[in-house]
């Protein structure tokens, strides 16, 4: 198995049973999708420092010497966000809702159709796609403003919050032509065109 980088959507499969990923593998991969198999939590966890993790993980709910379970609240201890579907052979109800309170988007009791879990993979790798989409957004929008200069940011700050060109040159007193250049370059830096078009954007950012 190569454990170098790669930012390709995968799906990450963790059973200790052989013929089980192998079958699982074989299903996915059927379907055009990448992916890459682990016989245990701890071999899964061995290698998040030596690739860069895209798409989602299937993990067996029992499973030695550490359950889906548990390998699921260590990923999540270590900030891994990837989608995660459990399958399990031996699942009851409060097992289930105790792992999607935890953040898992699905779980699912065997036996189940193959056409049934790639349609539940699929969904999750859409589901990672969107959140990675977005992350890449706003880290862009982040290095953006990072060019702002402390006037533009004060500037866009009050254009953000609604205020006309008058009240903001009044609140900062300078003139108003003074509000319009940086008002000009603060959408052309962050590229936006409006007020509610700024709004929208700082409002899925931290606070600036």
């Amino acid at each position: 198995m190569n454990h170098t980088q790669n930012p390709v959507p995968t799906v990450h499969i963790v059973d200790d049973e052989e013929p089980v990923r192998d079958a699982l593998a074989f299903l996915l991969q059927s379907h055009g999708l990448t992916v890459r198999s682990y016989a245990s939590g701890p071999e899964f966890l061995a290698t998040l420092g030596t690739q860069s993790l895209r798409g989602c993980i299937v993990l067996d709910v029992r499973m030695e010497p550490m359950s889906g379970l548990q390998l699921h609240d260590e990923l999540r201890l270590r900030g891994i966000q990837l989608p995660v579907l459990f399958l399990s052979g031996h699942g009851d109800i409060p097992m289930a809702v105790n792992a999607l309170q935890k953040g898992a988007v699905d779980f699912l009791e065997k036996p189940f159709s193959g056409d049934h879990l790639v349609r539940r993979v699929e969904r999750a790798l859409a589901l990672e796609a969107a959140q990675y989409a977005q992350q890449g957004a706003q880290t862009l929008a982040l290095e953006r403003l990072q060019a702002l200069t402390e006037r533009e940011l004060a500037v866009m700050r009050l254009v953000a919050a609604g205020k006309l060109n008058k009240l903001i040159a009044d609140e900062l007193c300078v003139a108003v032509r003074t509000v319009e250049v940086h008002r000009s370059r603060v959408f052309e830096k962050l590229q936006v065109r409006s007020a509610a078009e700024l709004a929208t954007l700082l409002a899925g950012l931290p606070p600036v």
